[in-house]
């Protein structure tokens, strides 16, 4: 059975692969493979609303896009719970650019001729991350004044899904 490599090999951020092309010839990265996220942007998006709850990262490290894709359903599902349909604003503030590689090593029987070794170690594409910044906002949720306490439970089981720390902030917007 296949196996996702524990992300601890891949955390620390090191210099970014990225380059895709339309034109195919110009592009460093030949496959890219798909994003898991499945909506940056639910609730109701055309509501102004007087509330924004905002989950900050307290670490600088790369995010895996099926973490965002957990964070992201444990949220919304809350969120369309306890609050319903419209009343909230939910937005993804962060995209997996970044492509992880791995160089995978065969063990077992038969190993010796299968494998280069670390010749040729440069590794296919298995997956992407985002590259998240100390203090980046990663998940934001507008809301009105009495739904403040739930979105702010939605995010708490959103950075449960972090591999880092996370604080949650609540910000009043002005009136324009």
């Amino acid at each position: 059975m296949a196996r996702l490599r524990k992300f601890a090999a891949y955390r620390r951020l090191e210099r970014p692969y990225t380059r895709i092309s339309k034109f195919r010839t110009k592009s460093y990265v030949r496959a890219r493979p798909t994003c898991r996220i499945v909506r940056f942007d639910m609730g109701d998006l055309s509501k102004e609303f007087d509330y924004s709850v905002q989950l900050v990262s307290k670490a600088a490290m790369q995010l895996r896009d099926n973490a965002i894709e957990a964070a992201r359903q444990t949220s919304n599902r809350l969120l369309q719970k306890k609050i319903g349909k419209t009343g909230w604003m939910f937005k993804i503030r962060m995209y997996p650019h970044h492509i992880l590689r791995e160089n995978p090593l065969a063990s077992g029987a038969g190993a010796d001729r299968m494998s280069t070794g670390m010749k040729c170690s440069f590794g296919k594409p298995i997956g992407i991350a985002a590259r998240i910044r100390e203090g980046q906002i990663l998940f934001q949720i507008d809301t009105s004044k009495e739904h403040v306490a739930t979105a702010k439970e939605a995010l708490r089981r959103a950075s449960t899904k972090m591999p880092f720390g996370c604080s949650i902030e609540v910000v009043e917007k002005k009136a324009k």
